[in-house]
């Protein structure tokens, strides 16, 4: 079965910090698995 590069793309699943297990806020298709907490930033979405 064939499905568009887009479809792909919105159907991948949330990321999971892979330090302490929460979602991260970010596009699921990038290469960090750390979130912002854990790797000492203030979160930018505030």
């Amino acid at each position: 079965m064939n499905i568009s590069i887009v479809e792909f793309f919105e159907n991948l699943p949330s990321k999971l910090c892979t330090n302490c297990g929460k979602e991260i806020e970010e596009q699921h298709e990038c290469y960090g698995n750390i979130c912002y907490s854990c790797i000492g930033i203030k979160d930018i979405h505030k």
